[in-house]
């Protein structure tokens, strides 16, 4: 089989083994709703995406993406030939907002979660960003709202170096869709399944 075939079938088995840990989380998460997005092409040579929703009956509190890279060949600022790439927005209090450590705060939400649920990460990278709309006008009597955005990349740990002939096993990635799952919801407000993690108590966030 041809060196690009292999990776294409690697990469495969590792989407499958990312599905199987979705619905397995599903069930534990019910206000999780997940649903496959195109996935961009420009970054790597493969990649696949989810997207998530954190749903209370039938309102949307929270929302995510999570991108999986494959390159066989690496790139720089890589650890290996996979690269996690995620996303999560979430709207917050604005007096929680104003609290001059909100980024440190939400950064450990994830990292937290990652050194919970996997056996490690590599160069992690990312942002946080609040950003508050006010109305005004006609608007001027709707409360501000102040979302929280996080994005971060990361290798899972284990992963075998850039080896075009090696592709890495599923098991490289087991626990890290949880621990996006884990820090969305933290994000959202809600309890974490699982010591660790410290959600923002509902009845701090702004009531919609």
């Amino acid at each position: 089989m041809p060196p690009g075939d292999d990776a294409a079938a690697g990469f495969g088995v590792i989407v499958a083994g990312l599905q199987a840990q979705r619905d397995q989380l599903g069930g534990l998460r019910p206000e999780l709703v997940f649903e496959d997005v195109p996935a961009p092409r420009t970054l790597a040579p493969y990649a696949s995406a989810m997207a998530a929703t954190v749903l209370v009956g039938d309102e949307e509190i929270a929302s995510g993406r999570l991108i999986l890279l494959y390159d066989p060949a690496g790139q720089t600022g890589w650890a290996g030939s996979l690269r996690v790439i995620a996303y999560i927005r979430a709207d917050l209090d604005p007096d929680i907002a104003e609290d001059p450590l909100i980024g440190q705060v939400g950064w450990t939400w994830l990292t937290e979660a990652l050194g919970e649920h996997t056996g490690g990460y590599a160069e992690p990278s990312g942002t946080v960003t609040t950003v508050v709309t006010e109305g005004f006008g006609a608007k001027e009597s709707e409360p501000a709202v102040t979302g929280f955005e996080l994005r971060a990349s990361w290798s899972p740990a284990g992963c075998p170096p850039a080896d075009p002939d090696r592709p890495p096993g599923p098991q490289v990635l087991d626990g890290h869709l949880a621990a996006w799952c884990a820090a969305l919801c933290t994000a959202a407000g809600l309890p974490p399944l699982a010591e660790g993690v410290t959600a923002l108590p509902q009845s701090s966030r702004r009531p919609r």
